[in-house]
């Protein structure tokens, strides 16, 4: 990582460009539950706050009311990059910040705008991630495994951090 990057930027530096991030949270019966959601920051912030919206009309909001404790995880198996987000989520009623990261495709969703009844703003409060950012080639992670498996080493691919945040 640069010195001059922070913990932050460096993670939303690699999901900036991802338009899903996997929101899983837990049902009152113990068993987990994903859910496709587009991030809506335009960065991360000193806070590190994810932020989502969702209809009113799921169970998302009731059960994240319910336990907060939420994982995001983030993929682009294209550029190999894989990140783990683990955190507190809370419903929001902030208009301000509703109307900030209101955009034209969250009105596809929610016609009524940034006012929408219909429309939450989840807040995952980051508290931990980890990434696993894989620079080599497909080529040359071929040939470090195949290497591996013969000499019995594991293989050394890409980066692979935790960030307490």
């Amino acid at each position: 990582m640069s010195k001059d990057k922070t913990p932050h930027d460096r993670l939303w530096e690699m999901i900036k460009d991802i338009r899903f991030g996997m929101l899983t949270h837990r049902h009152p019966e113990g068993g987990l539950h994903a859910h496709p959601l587009t991030t809506q920051n335009k960065g991360l912030g000193e806070k590190a706050i994810l932020y989502f919206f969702v209809s009113r009309r799921s169970e998302v909001g009731q059960r994240l009311r319910t336990d907060g404790n939420v994982n995001v995880s983030y993929s682009d198996t294209h550029k190999d990059i894989y990140v783990s987000i683990t955190g507190h989520a809370v419903v929001s009623e902030d208009l301000d910040a509703k109307k900030r990261l209101f955009n034209t495709i969250a009105k596809a969703w929610f016609p009524g705008g940034a006012e929408d009844p219909d429309l939450e703003l989840v807040e995952v409060h980051v508290t931990h991630a980890e990434y696993w950012d894989v620079k080599e080639s497909k080529v040359t992670q071929l040939l470090k495994m195949t290497a591996a498996a013969i000499s019995g080493e594991r293989p050394q691919l890409g980066e692979h951090k935790e960030v307490a945040i």
